[in-house]
């Protein structure tokens, strides 16, 4: 339910200030809002990040589809069910969801946040940007958090505690080396 309810809430902000953006604020134009940092500025964006891609609209649709069908068929077996990882995943199917519609609908991706430093200009971006960008990153966390306390509690418990085995998993020991084999 989690899921659901991150899924459907963020999906919904992004579009509504996506309405909102293209309704008020003319294509190109450029709203201060914090001097010298951030400004809000409608752009149409028919690639992916950073202007990669630039007019591959139909195919970063379809490949969203596909990383969206991956999440959702394959989510048990990639990613454990620990809160971290439920809320990594609405986030990242809340992102892919928004600027999927966009896509469908409009035929682009309105971004409006723009950030900068004096001449150094962030790429613009929106709210569906954020939320793959949060999801990706709860998960990296989380799965390193959740990869730590699992190794440190194996290795307390079996006083290998601070040795590593192969490629950075916590030490086995031997009895545990016969029963994988």
């Amino acid at each position: 339910m989690l899921i659901l309810a991150i899924v459907i809430t963020v999906t919904l902000l992004d579009q509504v200030i996506k309405v909102m953006v293209s309704r008020h604020v003319a294509l190109s134009e450029t709203i201060q809002i914090i001097p010298g940092f951030f400004n809000l500025a409608y752009a149409r964006n028919t690639g992916a990040a950073w202007g990669t891609f630039h007019d591959f609209n139909g195919l970063l649709a379809i490949f969203s589809f596909v990383i969206l069908a991956i999440l959702l068929l394959f989510r048990r077996s990639i990613l454990n069910n620990t809160t971290g990882n439920r809320l990594a995943l609405a986030m990242m199917i809340a992102g892919i969801i928004g600027n999927l519609m966009d896509r469908l609908r409009l035929g682009f991706v309105v971004d409006f946040l723009d950030f900068y430093w004096r001449t150094w200009h962030f790429p613009t971006f929106n709210v569906a940007d954020s939320s793959i960008c949060i999801g990706v990153a709860i998960y990296v966390l989380s799965s390193y958090l959740e990869r730590n306390q699992v190794g440190g509690d194996h290795a307390a418990a079996n006083g290998l505690e601070g040795k590593m085995g192969p490629a950075g998993n916590p030490a086995r020991t031997a009895s545990e080396e016969k029963e994988k084999k």
